[in-house]
């Protein structure tokens, strides 16, 4: 039962932060007179929240949650370092694939 609670959490937390983050990146681009909802673009952002949503939830939302198991373990400074990059690389290379 603990397991599907953390799922339907897990859920929540990507729907809902996703979103969030999403509009919040749009808001940006606006201001910046870019566009790149609905464009190729909009993929490499998706893409980007969510290795950004996963690092967050590796390294602090798991240890929060219902589900204590074994496997709770935190990303390595230098694999969490690479992730966090590529995200960023993804969010500014976006405006240029229209």
């Amino acid at each position: 039962m603990k397991i599907l609670l953390e799922l339907f959490r897990i859920l929540f937390l990507f729907l809902i932060l996703g979103a969030l983050l999403g509009g919040a990146m749009n808001l940006v681009y606006a201001a910046l007179g870019m566009k790149v909802e609905g464009t190729n673009g909009g993929w490499l952002v998706s893409s980007a929240i969510l290795i950004f949503l996963f690092i967050l939830y590796k390294n602090k939302f798991q240890f929060t949650g219902f589900y204590r198991g074994e496997g709770n373990v935190k990303l390595s400074r230098g694999l969490t370092v690479l992730l966090v990059s590529g995200s960023v690389i993804l969010v500014v290379l976006a405006p240029f694939f229209q």
